[in-house]
């Protein structure tokens, strides 16, 4: 049994949060690779190291001093080492840093070392080894990742050690350190457990898994203990604060589980990402989650006999995507189609689009809702559940929610519907209340 563990932000912002950690880890022997973040705030006003490190780059890039932020981040470092009775001297790496800041290094490479930092400290912390990432995660020259390069690398200097890897960075073929996006220790993570082939990816956080709604509109949402990655993906797509894509793709593709858990609530068995659920149809683990987002608009055009006349909407879509407009979702009728849009992204160019629509197909009408929103109840085997649309509908028309559109993926994973911007909040939770709490 192997497992890879990736600490963030929080995880790793003081000495306090460096023994939680230390106890997680000692508790399961098969907790043998450690990812970690860059420190991150300790408290409401605190810094992020990793923003602070971006700040020095840019004050040097203007030509204003960034000593008084620089000694911030040092003293940081050697107050974690303090406090955890770490007898490791970073001296000479800040001094490299400090050097390498004056004669004007590329910002990936500053931004690099709040992991690279962290790391080292957390692997004096447990008495293990430190593998700096520059030694097996490997870009391409586009930035992506060389994925078999890097698995190879990996595998050759981690066998037979317990390891702390700094998340978040790489080389690319010239040697040059390149980061990920903002988040990227996640990224590195699960690259790290596909690499090694690990039994579990744990994903350790502030936070004691995934909620089945937004908690900013629903009051003490209850967890998601088990989803798949299929509805982890309709989840984040619908605006749900979850794992990107692209932090989970690594661990998806080897059908590895992913457990999101809590480190200040270690005891909490969090979330448990998976490839499939067997007892799918359970009568628990009919609905997955509440999730949606704002900010679309609904075109809707109408043309007799559109569904006899091949390549029309070929033509609308060929219009719209000349414009660089992406459609979210297309209900459409025998003779009618809604596409439903970005309202940001089309606004501007919205009467050239619908001018070139009108002569390319001559429609007999264009009609162009705005202000909408979309709320999903994403779950398995929804199809399977007799009266769950007319349950949806039923319970959002009893509150004076009116719905604009109506759509359901042919996946069987969500059944999702357009309402005004007005109503979004209490559509969510409508949703909640009938579909959870009535369950519960």
């Amino acid at each position: 049994m192997l497992k890879v563990l990736k600490f963030g932000g929080s995880s790793m912002a003081d000495a306090a949060q460096f023994a939680k950690i230390k106890a997680i880890v000692e508790s399961d022997d098969s907790r043998r690779v450690v990812v970690v973040s860059a420190p991150g705030k300790r408290f409401k006003d605190d810094h992020k190291v990793t923003d602070l490190l971006y700040l020095c780059h840019a004050h040097v890039q203007y030509g204003v001093s960034c000593e008084n932020i620089f000694q911030m981040i040092r003293e940081r470092y050697e107050g974690i080492a303090k406090d955890c009775g770490l007898d490791i001297d970073l001296s000479a790496d800040f001094d490299k840093l400090w050097r390498k800041l004056c004669d004007g290094v590329d910002k990936d490479y500053v931004a690099s070392r709040g992991e690279y930092f962290a790391a080292k400290l957390m692997a004096a912390y447990l008495g293990w080894t430190f593998l700096d990432a520059a030694l097996w995660l490997k870009f391409n020259l586009d930035g992506s990742v060389d994925q078999e390069a890097t698995y190879a690398a990996l595998r050759q200097a981690a066998e037979g050690q317990k390891v702390v890897i700094p998340g978040f960075y790489g080389v690319m073929p010239d040697g040059r350190v390149a980061t990920f996006t903002r988040g990227g220790s996640d990224i590195t993570g699960a690259l790290a457990a596909a690499a090694l082939d690990a039994d579990v990816y744990e994903n350790w956080t502030d936070v004691s898994g995934i909620l089945m709604a937004d908690p900013r509109i629903v009051e003490d949402p209850a967890p998601i203990r088990r989803v798949t990655y299929s509805e982890l993906r309709e989840l984040s797509y619908l605006g749900a604060q979850v794992l990107h894509e692209g932090t989970v793709f690594p661990v998806r593709e080897k059908n590895i589980p992913l457990n999101i858990r809590n480190t200040n609530e270690p005891d909490n068995p969090g979330t448990m990402i998976l490839s499939a659920i067997e007892d799918e149809t359970a009568d628990d683990s009919f609905i997955t989650g509440i999730a949606g987002k704002k900010g679309f608009s609904i075109i809707t055009i109408c043309k007799s006999g559109m569904s006899s006349e091949p390549g029309t909407l070929l033509k609308v879509y060929t219009i719209l995507a000349k414009h660089g407009i992406n459609v979210e979702y297309a209900p459409s009728g025998i003779d009618i189609i809604s596409l439903v849009v970005s309202a940001e992204k089309i606004a501007p160019r919205l009467y050239t689009i619908l001018g070139e629509i009108q002569q390319e197909i001559n429609p007999d009408s264009i009609k162009v809702t705005e202000h909408i929103a979309v709320v999903a109840a994403v779950g398995r085997k929804m199809a399977y559940r007799p009266g769950v649309s007319g349950k949806i509908f039923a319970k959002l028309g009893e509150h004076g929610v009116n719905i604009r559109m109506i759509t359901q993926g042919p996946e069987e994973l969500n059944i999702i519907v357009g309402i005004e911007e007005k109503d979004f909040q209490q559509a969510i939770c409508v949703l909640y209340d009938s579909f959870v709490k009535e369950s519960m």
